[in-house]
Order: C-alpha cells, then structure tokens, then sequence
C-alpha cells in the first residue's frame, strides 16, 4: 500500500488550469483499482493519494504520468507502508507482515 503526497510547485492558477487533466487522470486509476481515496491537503497546498500495489517502481512511474507532474507543476513523495490493519471496507487490501 503506498501513501502519495503530492505537492504543488506552481502557482495556484495553473493548478487550476490544470486540474481536469489531473481528475480525469485519477479517475482512470480509481476504475483500474489502483486508487482507493484522494483529496486536497489543508490548507490547499497539494494533496494525498491512498494507492492499492505491491511494486514501488511501479508506482512510481505512475506518479510520473500525472498532468500535474508532466507539466511541471508538482512533485510526489511516495511513502509505502503494510496495511496489516484495516477498516472492514479495506479488508481485500489487508497485507502480512513478511515472515
């Protein structure tokens, strides 16, 4: 499971012009499974993604495909942790500590 901080880098206007791309973009990740929450940081100076996967890399180079990074307007830490607790809507994502 990985936690996504994002973090503009840009000045709030071209977030806004941007910001359709940027939500159609994670749309597309909802529908393939991947994300499973987002929203805007408070006060609005980025945001947080709750991502569903195994492979940092790959998610990685996900983060790398968002408008918001391609057009150079934010930047991403990308933080994984085990979700060996869950919330009873979570539980398909429920992870093992490594033996």
């Amino acid at each position: 499971m990985f936690v996504l901080e994002l973090t503009y880098t840009a000045p709030m206007e071209r977030i806004d012009e941007a910001l359709a791309q940027h939500v159609r973009w994670l749309k597309g990740h909802y529908a393939a499974g991947t994300f499973l929450a987002s929203g805007r940081k408070v006060p609005r100076e980025g945001g947080v993604i709750l991502a569903a996967g195994q492979d940092r890399g790959a998610i990685e180079a996900l983060v790398a495909t968002d408008p918001f990074v391609r057009l150079g307007l934010a930047e991403y830490r990308v933080t994984e942790f085990l979700a060996t607790v869950t919330a009873p809507a979570l539980e398909a994502y429920r992870q093992q500590l490594p033996a």
